[in-house]
């Protein structure tokens, strides 16, 4: 954990899009997933629309009193199949690094449940300071303000409600399934076309 000031600003991150490139394991975990139940999944789709949580997915491939079970299921097989072929995000190291650098600290707020959260991060060597995983949207907010986040950075609409919901800034990257247009819309208070423009951004911000 990184000792910071009392004032240091705490940045807080989404995970899918926004700091890792999940697609190529959620689609191996999806296509192995779909073998094992023999239900037919279009793992394409779903990777285009990552961001509200697992439970909301699989409603669209089984009946509903199935969701709960199936559900277990999939984040039993997510382990042998997401992790290895997850990437960073285009500057995802880079934004952590630049909160760090300014004496700040970062929290990852992710739908994803937490265990999964920190294998992909402890496998590439990201070390946020504290990682709150099973929320989405205005949930997140409780994260944020618990750990006292004055910046937000996210790729869906969902995340510029978490930061609205918990009075933060609301910095959303174009990387995910909400275009840039949908995210200005939403009420985000910067967008970025991606991470690379953080740094910047941020000392700006600062500044």
């Amino acid at each position: 954990m990184t000792t910071t000031p009392a004032n240091a600003p705490t940045v807080g991150f989404d995970l899918d899009l926004t700091l890792l490139d999940t697609r190529p394991g959620i689609r191996a975990a999806f296509v192995a997933f779909s073998a094992e139940t023999g239900v037919p999944i279009d793992a394409d789709l779903v990777v285009s629309r990552l961001g509200p949580p697992l439970e909301q997915e699989i409603a669209h491939w089984f009946p509903a009193e199935h969701v709960t079970e199936m559900t277990a299921r999939y984040r039993a097989l997510y382990p042998t199949y997401a992790i290895e072929p997850t990437v960073p995000m285009p500057g995802a190291r880079d934004a952590i690094e630049a909160v760090r650098e300014a004496g700040g600290s970062t929290i990852v707020v992710t739908a994803k449940n937490g265990p999964h959260a920190e294998l992909h991060l402890s496998r590439l060597g990201i070390e946020p300071d504290a990682v709150a995983g099973g929320l989405w949207a205005e949930g997140k907010a409780e994260a944020l303000r618990a750990h006292g986040a004055g910046v937000y950075v996210g790729d869906h609409v969902g995340d510029v409600r978490g930061a609205a919901a918990a009075g933060a800034l609301s910095v959303a990257v174009a990387t995910g399934p909400c275009p840039a247009e949908e995210l200005r819309a939403a009420g985000a208070d910067v967008v970025l076309a991606d991470l690379t423009d953080f740094r910047a951004w941020w000392e700006g911000y600062l500044a």
